[in-house]
Formats: C-alpha cells, sequence, structure tokens
C-alpha cells in the first residue's frame, strides 16, 4: 500500500527522472503523475498535503538536475491536452503551463503578433519561463504578461492581474502557486517580419550554445544586466573543464554538457569549482539558475 493506491492507472512508483529532464541525469521519483485534467491535479495535491509528501512540478525539463539518488516526493509532469492549449482572440493569446515555448512562438507569430519572437532559442515550457522570466537581451517574457491563472497553497484558482505579477531578472513572484496559464498581450505585425526576426535569433542562439545532440544545461544566472556568468566563466579560463562526465561547453561557457556516463554528482562538482573560482578571480557569486532536485 502507498499514499496513492486510489488513482489507479495515474500515480507510478520509483520512476526514473532522468527520460523527462535535458540533462538525462537523475535517480527516481517515489511518485510520478501526468494528470490529464485539473480535477486529477488538485486531488493529488490534496492528497500530498493529507500525508505530507512533498511535490515538483514537471514541465519541459530543460532547468531540472536531479541528483542521483533521486527525490522523496511527488513529481507532476503537466503535459496533457488541458494544459497545453494555445488560444489566440485579437492581440491576446493564452497559453497552457504545460505549452512549449517553441509552439507559443510560432502561434503568436503565424497571428501576427509580435514581441514573443524575442524568445526564441529559450527552451521549456510557459510555466517554467513564468516562474524563471526566461529571456535574453532583446527582453523576457515577463513584460508581455497581462495576466496568469494559478492554483495557490489552499488549492483554489486564483486569477492574478498585471498589478499583482512581480517580474526580476530570472525571477517572478509565480514561485509558490502551480501555475495552470497565463494571457500575453501582443503588438500586431505581419507574420513575416515576426518570423525573419524569429530567424535571425535563432541563428545567433545555435552558433553560441551547445550542439543539438549534446545534454546540457544553462546553469548560472547573470550577476547583473551588464555582467554575463557565461563571460566571467570564460574569463576564469574554465570552457572546456571537466569533472567526471560533466564538462563546460567550449561553445558557451554558461553551459554544461552531461557525456555518456555522466552523473549528477559529476555536475555539482563542477558547478562548486566554477563557483569558486569565478568568487576567487572576480569577486562574484555566482548564483544557480538551473533548480536542483
Amino acid at each position: 500500500m502507498h499514499a496513492f493506491d486510489d488513482f489507479p492507472g495515474l500515480v507510478t512508483t520509483e520512476e526514473s527522472l532522468a527520460p523527462w529532464v535535458w540533462f538525462r541525469l537523475g535517480g527516481p521519483a517515489a511518485y510520478f503523475a501526468s494528470p490529464r485534467r485539473l480535477d486529477e491535479l488538485v486531488a493529488l495535491l490534496k492528497r500530498c498535503r493529507e500525508q505530507g509528501i512533498a511535490f515538483k512540478i514537471l514541465g519541459g525539463g530543460s532547468n531540472v538536475l536531479v541528483r542521483d539518488e533521486g527525490l522523496d516526493a511527488l513529481v507532476v509532469h503537466l503535459e496533457s491536452p488541458f494544459f497545453a492549449d494555445v488560444q489566440v482572440r485579437d492581440q491576446i493569446v493564452e497559453a497552457g503551463a504545460a505549452v512549449p515555448l517553441t509552439a507559443l512562438i510560432s502561434h503568436s507569430a503565424r497571428a501576427g503578433l509580435a514581441g514573443l519572437e524575442v524568445l526564441t532559442g529559450i527552451p521549456g515550457t510557459v510555466g517554467g519561463a513564468l516562474r524563471g522570466n526566461a529571456g535574453g537581451r532583446q527582453g523576457a517574457i515577463g513584460q508581455f504578461v497581462r495576466r496568469a491563472t494559478v492554483l495557490d497553497p489552499a488549492h483554489e484558482i486564483q486569477v492574478r492581474d498585471r498589478d499583482d505579477l512581480s517580474f526580476a531578472d530570472r525571477a517572478s513572484n509565480l514561485d509558490d502557486p502551480v501555475i495552470l496559464s497565463a494571457e500575453f498581450e501582443l503588438e500586431p505585425e505581419e507574420p513575416e517580419a515576426v518570423v525573419r526576426r524569429m530567424r535571425r535569433i535563432w541563428i545567433i542562439k545555435k552558433e553560441n550554445q551547445p550542439y543539438g545532440h549534446q545534454f546540457s544545461g544553462c546553469i548560472f544566472k547573470n550577476p547583473s544586466t551588464d555582467v554575463s556568468a557565461g563571460a566571467l566563466i570564460d574569463q576564469a579560463g574554465l570552457k572546456g573543464t571537466r569533472f567526471g562526465g560533466a564538462e563546460v561547453s567550449d561553445r558557451h561557457a554558461n553551459f554544461i554538457i552531461a557525456h555518456p556516463g555522466a552523473k549528477a554528482a559529476d555536475v555539482l562538482q563542477l558547478i562548486d569549482r566554477i563557483r569558486q573560482r569565478v568568487w576567487q578571480q572576480f569577486g562574484y557569486e555566482l548564483e544557480l539558475q538551473i533548480q536542483v532536485w
């Protein structure tokens, strides 16, 4: 018997998380579920509260490193059509938390709506992007948000309008609730012009990031808008540095690549080494952008 025995076919036990995250590393989750509807999600979270079980929400897995021992928690993977719907009306695009950013951007561009193309080349889903205010030099997702729909800690649905939301560099005040969906307010523009900008941004991103076949993640937040974590790591001479199966990318120093046979512990050791070197040489204490579970 376990805490979710009365959720037949919905909850699995000791589910390996490596296939679900970009690093392809890490141990199992004690419990794992992909709810198909809102009522299933709410029921799962209520059971967690009743039983004192921790839970984590997993989207695209691009910013998660799972420790080798795994985690004693319920991992909720949002992917079903219910959480991945996109609707366009006038200048508003509404997207579920599980919508990949690539799909959100392409839907908006096809509808002749501009703004979100600045996120081209950034991996992950709407939920994760909102939580961490994903973006780059051209802008971040938070500036386009009109409202967000969330589940609060009491599992009640709340709609948070723009005035209730705050976004900072790689951060937002949406880190506590479970994000369900968001509305984005965009500017009309010819689809061809938006697509041209997308292509330009994509080319630049692909030239400066690890190859698509490599299992990798972007590790640190930039210390400030004019100080790049990648530049600091590069200037510290750390490109190509390895620990076990983990290596600092020689294409972009803020990425760590997990080679075949790597362990999550290798990545964590390499992260510590990078932090120490950057602190010693430049006096910056690098803060993690990825979540370590």
